[in-house]
């Protein structure tokens, strides 16, 4: 079987020996929703393309994730340009092969603008290499850690279908003629860190391991979490864009093995009510370029920190802190970025709603991990705000860019540590509220003056920013079964 690790150091010249026994390759890239969008293409016209790019329609950049355009005609892709083509340039060391697929070989792509041949504002890849490139200007390499939780239904067999002929097709079928509360779930029960609840559906639960591996987006935790048919996957630690391109492609494979097994994961926010929501917490740190020392923790304890939370955070560390706390309000389309976010981030739920920090403190939007319960080198944060149906690429592009903010303009940390015992919304908690919905939070994102435009620039702001109204005016167009129902007979 051919390696179907990621290989660094692949060079135009090389691919031909590389793929010598291919017909095909399978190429894709990123949209703002985090969806990968790609084809298959003939070896030979891949070999044409891998060091100049190719024309990729625009579209992907002009419509949401149900490939309606949006409502407002947004600058990348709209009818005065005629969807124009925008240019995807093959990143040679994504190589991996598909292991579910014949080992087709598989390449990430990058977009870039046909006018300037620069990076395109809105590419996800693209907006975390540019706040990347910051970083290791200044020497340092960030290193990151995903976090994922999800729910798994399972579509019952239609009677009237054989069960040869059973395929991913009817699974769909089924899942939009039927309510989510309808599905069965993969597992029933609350049992998070079950043993015997894997074994239920073992070739599954083992199938996603190995295809992880071989896809080179390896698992580190594996385990159920508290929630009917919901399971954690705790993904390798890595550098940043790589660790972005493997949370992007954890869920392409959870999603290809859950098809040939009739199971539906689930990557919302919060699918069902009365129950917990599904997280993406991300871990973020910063070491030294020569030596991997981590350079957010403090080499000798500080006597007398302005918190004792901050005992053993660098100077470096707390800049970082604080600018992800300045910054956070003003970016939570990108952490939440569906009208389902919002549904998660509520009181109660052990999500975090306020801008908010402490050591070792799951309540928090952001968990300081560090000495004494962690060893030096271990020294991060944990970023919990982010849902798991938030894209990787620009969640981290948004932490990253905050953090080295606060950096540069050697910020203080104004808000106090959330006491132990205190949930967040508690009396004592001083934190800011964030964003309730995705409109409120998309105002922020937009309006004159925000950090994001700060960060980002304005051009990126303008666009996400409008995909978000698209995603928002299309909720309040909607009439739901909860109005329904409600309302049907008693108004």
């Amino acid at each position: 079987m051919p390696d179907s690790k990621a290989s660094p150091g692949i060079t135009p010249e090389s691919l031909p020996k590389l793929l010598k026994n291919d017909t095909r390759v399978k190429v894709a890239g990123v949209d703002v929703d985090g969806v990968l969008r790609g084809k298959l293409m003939a070896k030979k016209k891949f070999l044409s393309i891998a060091t100049d790019g190719f024309g990729f329609c625009s579209v992907i950049f002009g419509w949401d994730m149900h490939d309606q355009t949006y409502f407002k005609e947004l600058k990348i892709s709209n009818k005065d340009n005629g969807y124009r083509d925008i240019i995807a340039v093959p990143d040679l060391n994504s190589f991996r092969r598909i292991p579910w697929e014949d080992n087709v070989p598989f390449f990430l792509v990058s977009f870039n603008d046909p006018d300037t041949n620069g990076r395109l504002s809105a590419c996800p890849r693209s907006l975390l290499r540019t706040a990347t490139e910051r970083i290791e200007s200044k020497g340092m390499v960030a290193l990151a850690g995903a976090e994922y939780e999800f729910y798994q239904f399972r579509a019952p067999p239609d009677p009237n279908v054989p069960a040869t002929q059973r395929n991913s097709s009817s699974t769909a079928r089924f899942l939009s003629e039927n309510p989510v509360n309808s599905l069965p779930p993969l597992t029933e029960g609350m049992f998070g860190y079950s043993l015997t609840r894997p074994v239920h559906n073992q070739d599954y639960y083992y199938g996603v391991y190995d295809a992880c591996e071989e896809f080179d987006c390896g698992i580190e935790g594996w385990h159920t979490e508290s929630g009917p048919g919901v399971f954690e996957a705790a993904l390798e630690y890595g550098e940043i864009r790589k660790m972005a391109d493997k949370a992007s492609l954890f869920k392409y494979v959870v999603k290809s093995i859950g098809s040939k097994h009739g199971i539906t994961p689930c990557f919302m926010a919060k699918p069902r009510e009365g129950l917990p929501g599904n997280s993406g917490h991300m871990h973020i740190s910063l070491t030294a370029a020569h030596d991997s020392t981590n350079l957010l923790h403090r080499s000798h304890p500080d006597p007398s920190p302005p918190y004792p939370d901050l005992t053993h955070l660098s100077d470096l560390g707390r800049y970082f802190l604080a600018g992800l706390l300045d910054g956070l309000p003003d970016i939570m389309p990108l952490l939440a970025p569906t009208i389902n976010s919002y549904k998660r981030l509520v009181e109660n739920f052990w999500a975090p709603v306020t801008v908010s920090w402490g050591l070792e403190h799951r309540a928090a939007s952001i968990r300081l991990i560090a000495p004494p319960t962690s060893p030096p080198k271990a020294t991060r944060f944990e970023i919990r705000v982010a849902g798991a149906d938030a894209n990787p690429h620009y969640v981290l592009a948004a932490v990253l860019a905050l953090g080295w903010r606060g950096v540069e303009k050697k910020m203080e940390i104004k808000v106090p540590p959330l006491g132990k015992g205190e949930d967040v919304g508690g009396e004592r908690d001083q934190g800011v509220r964030l964003a309730k919905t995705l409109k409120e939070a998309n105002e922020r994102f937009m309006r004159r003056g925000s950090v994001a435009r700060e960060v980002f620039g304005d051009e990126f702001v303008e666009h996400f920013g409008g995909t978000r109204e698209h995603e928002v005016r299309l909720w309040e167009e909607a009439v739901t079964d909860w109005e329904v129902k409600r309302y049907i007979e008693t108004v």
